[in-house]
Order: C-alpha cells, then structure tokens, then sequence
C-alpha cells in the first residue's frame, strides 16, 4: 500500500491517480476537506482508504497507525505563500512533517516529501546548500525548518528519505488553490473572464512581465517522486525543477496563442510584495541528476497545452 498525505490537494491528487495508472489502488489519502471542493479532486480515483490529517496525527503521536505502507509521499501542507500565522504554518508545515519522518523512520518505510523554492528565497543561487537558503516568509521558513531537521538526521538515516524542493508547478486539478493557483490557471481564468492577462509592471531590474520562474508540469514531479519512492536507497534534499527559467510573457503569450484570443495588461507591482517576491528562480538540477532522476522534463508549451486538453 501506499499513503499520500495532501491527496486530494493539486499533486496529491496527480500522485493518487497516476498510481491509479499503474494498477495501484490500495492507497491512504490523508487530507483536510474543511474546504469541501477538494473532494472532486479524488472523485474519480481509487482509494482503500481516507483520514483525516488530524485523526493521522493523532495517530501518530499515539503510536497507533499499525501500517506498513511501500512508500510514503508527503504533499500535506499550508501551501499559503501569503499566511502569516507563523504558529499554524510551523504546527502544519514543520510539526505534522517531523511526526511523520521520525513514524518513517522507525520503521524504514520510505519517505519522498515535499520541500519548496521559497526555501531560496533572496538567493541569486539555487543549489540546495545552507549558504543559498535566505526564505522571505514563515511559508519559506516552515519548509527550511523542516529541511534542516532531516539534514541533522541524515547521517544516521537507514531508509530512503528524500525532500523535493518544488519550483513553480502547474497542471489540472489546482482549481481549488483560490489565490495560490498557478499562474498559468490564474491568467487563464483572466482571460476567460475579462479577455486579458494581468501581468505585474517590471520589477527587480525585469521588463514588464519580464520576471521568471522555473515551471514544472505537475506529470515532472509525479514522476520524481514515484522514482524516489521505488524503495532504492537514496537520501537528500533536491529540487524538483526544470533548470530552465521563463517569462510570465511566455505563459501568457502560449495561453494566448493556443486560444486564439486575448491581450496583456501589465499592472503596478503591489506595495505589500516589495522584498517579499521572487522575480526569478531556476532550479540547479545538478543534485536531482547525481541522485539519480535522469529523464527529461516536459516544455512549457506542451504543458501548457496538455493542461489546456484535459481541462
């Protein structure tokens, strides 16, 4: 069996059914379906079973979840860049994450998690060393945290424990996220609504639209994480990027092209981000290669458009 923490969330839910894909059904999805739209995102996957993230908490803080999974992929978080509760984001992103680990670890199940980019934040750089980790919020902070415990862990590790540090994923099923869509889902839905892309005015030295990111089709980083989760040795934090960087323009300019329709307005950088955003990232996928993921990455335009297709 396998549990997927954060099922029924964006690559939780991508995870869930390409598993599916493979023949596997006897899968725990442990999530938070406060927000009841999220079940369509399980609606037509397999499950042997669902919990609730805090009965699974409690039943790991209690030693009573008597499993014995193949693998455990572990998506469940507040993905909120914006939330400033750093009490809830560090109980969430930091104190479910640690319980989860050492429940892995006891018992040498496998353990492939999400880690994040913000985690760089400031950095110019983006190799996963300390000397590049500068995050610009408590999101940023909570993935560092969490990162830097099993860093003090991983020499005495004995089973394969593996942090994915995710760079700007998009793809179905993150119709859920409100404002922490994917920018592609978001400029899509601007122009289905008012005919055009909204892009943010030149900032940090970028040209209007200018600024860039690393985005990764969510099939990428399902694929990493079921190589990771195989049951081969491997231990480590890497990122899960594609190493190439492109435009918000890009995004906009494809979403366009593909539609027939639309134009691009560009807007004045909101006050409240000033020092808090990243107008560039781009994964150094050199630890992600020696770690042994060598397949090739999906390009913006075909992600795009397969997105585009499934929707």
């Amino acid at each position: 069996m396998f549990i997927v923490t954060g099922g029924a969330g964006f690559v939780g839910s991508n995870l869930v059914r390409e598993l599916n894909r493979r023949g596997h059904t006897d899968i725990l999805v442990v999530d938070n379906l406060t927000r009841g739209d999220k079940a369509r995102n399980l609606a037509d996957l397999t499950l042997a079973d669902y919990m609730d993230k805090q009965e699974f908490r409690a039943r790991l803080d209690a030693g009573t979840l008597d499993l014995s999974p193949e693998a455990v992929f572990h998506n469940g978080a507040c993905s909120d860049t914006m939330e400033a509760d750093g009490r809830y984001m560090m109980a969430n992103n930091y104190g479910d994450s640690r319980a989860l680990l050492h429940w892995c670890l006891a018992r040498k199940v496998p353990l492939v998690y999400a880690s994040s980019a913000a985690t760089y934040g400031a950095s110019p750089d983006f190799a996963p060393v300390p000397a590049n980790e500068r995050p610009l919020n408590v999101y940023g902070y909570s993935k560092l945290a969490f990162d830097q415990h099993v860093r003090s862990l991983l020499p005495a590790i004995q089973s394969p424990v593996m942090g994915l540090r995710y760079f700007n994923v998009f793809g179905p099923r993150e119709q859920h996220k409100g404002r922490m869509m994917s920018v592609l889902h978001q400029l899509l839905r601007q122009l289905q609504e008012g005919g055009a892309c909204r892009l943010f005015e030149g900032t940090d030295g970028y040209p209007h639209g200018g600024q860039e990111r690393d985005f990764i089709h969510v099939s990428d980083i399902v694929a990493i994480n079921l190589h990771f989760g195989s049951g081969a040795m491997a231990k480590g934090i890497v990122n899960a990027g594609t190493g190439l960087a492109r435009s918000f323009n890009d995004i906009a300019r494809t979403l366009m092209a593909l539609l027939g329709q639309g134009r691009i307005d560009y807007i004045p950088f909101p006050p409240e981000l000033v020092g808090k955003y990243q107008s560039f990232t781009q994964a150094d996928v050199q630890s992600l290669r020696a770690a042994g993921y060598t397949a090739p990455f999906t390009t913006l335009e075909a992600g795009i458009a397969a997105t585009l297709a499934e929707l």
